[in-house]
């Protein structure tokens, strides 16, 4: 039974984002269409509200997976990695401080650490303060060198997606709270932004996110180095300013990979930084 409900828990976002599009598209053509004739409009509703009962179904089955099955997933060992970046950078979103370190275990980010530039010779913007929207260029961490964290793979690259300005204003964040909810709706890329997977030896793969349009250095089926130049830290996806996300999976597809803890190999000593602490790393 344990299996059945862990296989079930891991495909949890395969299930529920077709189901709660059938929802909202339910209550849009309501709201719309109310008072459509067309025969087409009207039986295009007719199938949306068919499929109501079973949405509602597999909806409630997620998020009682999403809150049960946690209990019963196997303690994972703690994997050492290459830090992705060099220099100064600030630990938000930590798993050292929590787990899930990001509220939420989905796209294989239980363990995830959102890493954010604050060398000692530059001043990151403090939030609050200049414009709500700033150019991602503002920050020291754009542009940065993004590095490959274990030898392995490339499984996965997005290159494509747009550096956005960064939300840093209260209303700024709250805009990025409502657009988060659109972008969960549109799948991995529109949440990572520009991403690189690279699958380990052993399986485990590694995933570096928010990256600088154009900057992804590989292909897919490239082999890579741990401490390699993969990309360059941006400002894409679901994020209010430009840092590197970066997590461990059990598998590939962020889709259905369940988060791996890790620590960073600094001077000899394996290391994870608590929100509000620095990863100083030389290079």
């Amino acid at each position: 039974m344990t299996r059945v409900i862990l296989s079930l828990y891991r495909v949890r976002g395969v299930l529920y984002y077709p189901a709660a599009a059938v929802l909202v598209l339910l209550a849009l053509s309501a709201a719309l269409f109310r008072d459509a004739q067309t025969p087409v409009v009207r039986a295009a509703v007719a199938v949306l509200a068919g499929l109501a009962l079973p949405a509602v179904v597999v909806g409630v089955l997620c998020v009682l997976l999403s809150v049960l099955a946690p209990r019963l997933l196997p303690e994972r060992e703690r994997m050492t990695v290459v830090p992705p970046v060099r220099g100064r950078w600030l630990a938000v979103n930590s798993p050292a401080t929590k787990v899930p370190s990001h509220g939420v275990r989905a796209w294989g980010q239980a363990y995830a650490i959102d890493l954010v530039s604050e060398p000692t010779d530059g001043a990151r913007p403090a939030f609050g303060e200049g414009p709500a929207m700033r150019p991602p260029a503002d920050y020291p961490a754009f542009g940065a060198p993004v590095f490959a964290m274990i030898d392995g793979t490339v499984v996965r690259r997005v290159d494509g997606m747009r550096d956005h300005r960064s939300r840093s204003s209260m209303l700024a964040f709250v805009y990025m709270m409502i657009e988060g909810m659109l972008r969960e709706l549109g799948g991995a890329r529109f949440i990572l932004g520009n991403h690189v997977v690279i699958r380990g030896e052993s399986g485990v793969c590694a995933v570096v996110a928010h990256l600088q349009r154009g900057s992804v250095a590989v292909r897919v089926g490239d082999r890579v180095r741990a401490g390699d130049v993969i990309a360059r830290c941006g400002n894409s996806g679901n994020t209010s300013e430009p840092h590197v996300h970066a997590q461990l999976m059990d598998r590939a597809s962020v889709w259905t990979g369940q988060g791996v803890p890790m620590a960073f190999a600094v001077d000899g000593s394996a290391e994870m930084p608590a929100d509000g602490e620095h990863l100083v790393v030389a290079g």
